[in-house]
């Protein structure tokens, strides 16, 4: 052999490394295509939040209609228009109200005329009573005495009717007369409102958020009002309609904090509270949610009516606690790692929660439990069993350039 050796001592050299070679494959331990991936429990808070989304609202909107038809001659406002109360918004065609209103004048004028004829009418009449009267008198005397006779006081006393009645039908013609004039101021009343509702005023001060005319446009107000513009009261405060899951919905309660986004500013949070929670429900298909109505502060102006906001309403906040990642109480390590006591994590057989610490190898972490507190989206408060900076194991990660898992 010693003689073959050294006849040949490439190939000897050769033999000697793949003998080492497969000597090594042999004895060395396993080697794994993947690692754990730890982090510290560490101080800080856990927040719980309802997440939704909803559209941001003026606080007080006012649709601004016209109740006369017409041909808009004038419109003195665009959109991001800022009025005031009592401004001039837009003019209809006032031509046909002030017709209006002139006949309406006409016929006051020919009621009041009438009103006075009848005036002179029952003036008449009652004198003619009063003449009458006393011929009727004189005559009864003269007709007592023999000197009248029946005939001629029976003449009187016809002419003394018909004077009175004639005074009753004076009386009546006043009465409608005046009735005449009541109508006719009425009717020019309504006239010269129709005429002043040409004129579309706002009836707030605020931003014109909405515009629906031009000059030259038709409106006709005969079973609805058309609407003209849309005026936000006040900007300066907003309100954010979110539509919640009715999981979710009992979570809910008024002046909770509600933190929020919207995809103009996707760097900026904004901040809400919860003002109202409806108890009407909406459903789509299988779906069914309720609208939770939150106060915004827009006194910069940056937010506008119409934006979508993603909505996180905290329901639950704890501030500097100990506090581990959710995911370190749902993370199971791979089977052949979990040792003897390697059996389910969290709440799967019992309500107790375990997490996964390293252990004196890298491959043998061992099992802790631990008593957990709120439970926020990202982490869940631990009372009992770490300490601050103890690391738990949260996912595996591949080290062969695969995705990382989370357990199995």
């Amino acid at each position: 052999m010693k003689n073959w050796v050294k006849a040949h001592p490439i190939l000897t050299a050769i033999a000697a490394i793949i003998f080492a070679l497969i000597l090594w494959i042999v004895l060395s331990p396993d080697q794994r295509d993947y690692e754990y991936v730890t982090e510290e429990a560490s101080t800080g808070e856990v927040v719980r939040v309802v997440s939704a989304s909803g559209t941001l609202r003026a606080l007080n909107t006012i649709n601004v209609g016209a109740e006369v038809s017409g041909q808009i001659t004038g419109v003195y406002v665009d959109f991001n228009s800022a009025v005031a109360k009592g401004q001039l918004l837009a003019e209809i065609d006032p031509t046909r109200p002030r017709a209006r209103m002139a006949q309406a004048r006409a016929q006051v004028d020919l009621a009041r005329a009438s009103l006075a004829q009848a005036e002179a009418s029952m003036i008449r009449s009652r004198t003619d009573v009063e003449v009458q009267t006393r011929e009727f008198e004189r005559r009864q005397e003269l007709a007592i005495k023999g000197f009248v006779s029946g005939a001629g006081l029976d003449q009187a006393e016809n002419a003394l009717a018909s004077a009175r009645a004639a005074l009753s039908t004076a009386e009546a013609q006043m009465q409608s007369a005046r009735a005449q004039i009541a109508q006719s101021i009425a009717e020019l009343d309504s006239a010269r409102l129709d005429l002043s509702r040409t004129r579309i005023i706002a009836p707030t001060a605020g931003v014109v958020i909405d515009k629906l005319v031009e000059p030259g446009t038709t409106v006709a107000a005969s079973f609805q009002t058309p609407n003209l513009f849309t005026i936000a009261a006040d900007t300066s405060r907003m309100q954010v309609e979110a539509s919640v899951d009715e999981a979710d919905i009992g979570q809910i309660r008024e002046d909770q904090d509600v933190r929020f986004t919207v995809d103009s500013y996707p760097d900026d949070e904004f901040a809400a509270k919860v003002q109202q929670i409806r108890q009407s429900a909406s459903q789509s298909g299988n779906a069914v949610t309720y609208l939770v109505i939150l106060d915004v502060d827009n006194s910069d102006g940056r937010l506008l009516t119409g934006m979508t906001a993603n909505v996180d309403i905290i329901t639950g906040r704890k501030d500097d606690v100990l506090r581990i990642p959710v995911a370190s109480t749902r993370f199971l390590p791979r089977e052949g790692d979990r040792g003897e006591d390697g059996g389910e994590n969290g709440a799967e057989q019992s309500k107790q929660v375990y997490v996964w610490v390293p252990g004196e190898e890298d491959y043998s972490p061992s099992k802790v439990p631990v008593e957990t507190g709120l439970e926020g989206e990202d982490y869940v408060e631990v009372t009992s069993g770490l300490e601050t900076g103890q690391a738990v194991l949260v996912r595996s990660r591949s080290l062969n350039g695969q995705s990382s898992s989370d357990g199995e």
